[in-house]
């Protein structure tokens, strides 16, 4: 384990290849009794990461290599025989079906949040409320304590924007409680639903 710890630590292969095949090592290693698949992708995300592949968010990966597991057995099995080509191949795949659904993703975020800016016409674009909207794509479901926090404001500030953003249907108040309110935005939970359930069809297809 040294030796791979030693071999991700590394700095002058291309990224890709390098996660490939320390996933494979690691498979290969096989050190716990069960759960070396999840534990061996989990250093895979560590590695985008770390090398800025990734930065606000993590690439659906596992599931798109537990889409064809007896391909990943064949992979894994090949490495083990010193060809690395196949194990190789499959992340450049992962890769690539993740930038795709993940570019789709975005550009599908950014729709909504232009919509919700739609909404707001005639107020000032310095408002609390518009200010809220970027943070509805990271935290879609908030409370005032996280706009407080978030945006600096008060209480009744963060509450007045609340107030407007539910006038002009860009939020809803979910909790139905006197204190400690909650607001979502429906639209932004949809799209993120749909692109999980997109990642779980390809995963079993």
């Amino acid at each position: 384990m040294a030796d791979l710890e030693a071999f991700i630590h590394r700095d002058d292969l291309p990224t890709l290849i390098q996660v490939a095949v320390a996933h494979a090592q690691f498979e290969s290693t096989h050190p716990f009794v069960d759960g070396n698949g999840r534990t061996g992708r989990a250093p895979a995300h560590a590695m985008l990461r770390h090398r800025k592949v990734t930065i606000h968010s993590t690439a659906p990966i596992s599931a798109r290599i537990l889409r064809d597991i007896p391909g990943c057995f064949d992979a894994l099995t090949a490495y083990r025989q010193g060809n690395a080509l196949a194990i190789v191949k499959i992340f450049i795949d992962v890769s690539i079906y993740a930038a795709a659904t993940g570019q789709a993703l975005l550009h599908a975020l950014a729709d909504e949040l232009e919509e919700s800016r739609n909404r707001l016409q005639g107020l000032r674009s310095n408002s609390t409320a518009f200010k809220l909207l970027p943070l509805l794509i990271a935290q879609p479901v908030i409370s005032s304590n996280y706009v407080k926090t978030s945006l600096g404001v008060t209480d009744a500030v963060a509450h007045r924007a609340f107030a407007t953003l539910n006038d002009r249907g860009v939020l809803k108040e979910k909790s139905g409680l006197r204190k400690k309110r909650v607001w979502q935005h429906d639209h932004i939970l949809r799209i993120l639903d749909d692109y999980a359930a997109t990642i779980r069809r390809d995963s079993v297809h």
